[in-house]
């Protein structure tokens, strides 16, 4: 059984590069060097652009807070189990 319990989903191609996640949850959030948006670290770069990390309950605090100060809302946590979007 994994201890996952949450996806982050960032709609990357929508994102403004404001440093809002990287500056609340800089263990997961980094910025681009190459177009100044932001990356999930050690995310999945789906085809569509957006990016995709399992993460623990551990982990979803940082995120949350992540997720509520960004201010285009390009941010998501879906529990996993329910499949629904928390944010």
């Amino acid at each position: 059984m994994t201890d996952k319990k949450y996806k982050i989903k960032h709609d990357r191609p929508n994102c403004i590069g404001c440093t809002a996640c990287a500056n609340v949850a800089p263990d997961f959030w980094e910025m681009s060097d190459v177009d100044g948006k932001s990356d999930i670290i050690d995310g999945e770069r789906k085809p569509d652009g957006c990016e995709v990390l399992d993460i623990s309950e551990g982990d979803f605090k940082a995120n949350m807070d992540a997720a509520e100060a960004c201010p285009v809302n390009v941010i998501h946590l879906i529990n996993i189990g329910t499949k629904e979007e928390v944010i």
